[in-house]
């Protein structure tokens, strides 16, 4: 589908980035967002036929932001570049939008044991339940989700850390979009360390952000 951008926020993913492209489904453009990378992740991303654009600012929510500024689809997904989450899953989400929803997020289900960390898995939970008692109609806050650029821009500027899909979420909520999630595969990275769920200090730094967003 030539209307749809997949953004891939990177910081040193080039391990695992040639398995999360190789899998992007037939049709949907593609755009690497190197934050800051050291090993070579934009030249494996454009290797491997993506287009690549940098951002400088370091975080999550910056990296992500960019990307849907630079993408020139109607239609833009966010999929982290580290393999934990399948781009196969993708259409079903895209599909929801296409056919009314506003944002389509992806519920991670763990497809083995070990693969999301104990620290991670309950500060995620806790917060998604936060949500839901505010009305956010979710059970996650992972890296995977649907939604349509220019709705995406009206938004304004969010969180340029961790705390991004977070505050998509409130203020998604608050502008009154249809949200929907779909249960997602969930497994082990494809390559390299992650930068939340890869040590308690990452998760204390998302969950700082997190608590921010939800102050």
């Amino acid at each position: 589908m030539d209307g749809v951008t997949v953004v891939i926020p990177c910081r040193d993913e080039a391990d695992a980035l040639p398995k999360v492209l190789a899998a992007v489904p037939g049709g949907y453009r593609v755009l690497v967002v190197d934050n800051g990378s050291t090993d070579g992740t934009a030249a494996v991303a454009r290797a491997a036929g993506a287009r690549v654009i940098s951002e400088p600012t370091p975080g999550y929510g910056a990296a992500v932001q960019a990307g849907i500024a630079a993408a020139a689809t109607p239609v833009v997904a966010v999929l982290d570049g580290d393999g934990s989450m399948d781009p196969g899953a993708l259409p079903e989400l895209v599909g929801a939008v296409t056919g009314g929803a506003d944002l389509a997020v992806g519920r991670r289900r763990p497809v083995q044991r070990g693969c999301w960390p104990w620290h991670a898995r309950l500060g995620n939970r806790l917060i998604a339940a936060r949500l839901r008692r505010r009305g956010v109609p979710v059970h996650d806050i992972g890296a995977m989700r649907v939604a349509r650029r220019d709705a995406l821009l009206a938004l304004g500027p969010l969180h340029p850390r961790f705390g991004y899909p977070l505050e998509l979420l409130v203020r998604a909520a608050a502008a009154g979009w249809r949200i929907v999630e779909f249960d997602i595969g969930y497994r082990p990275r494809a390559g390299g360390v992650s930068k939340v769920s890869g040590s308690l200090r990452g998760s204390a730094r998302a969950t700082r952000d997190f608590l921010a967003v939800l102050s």
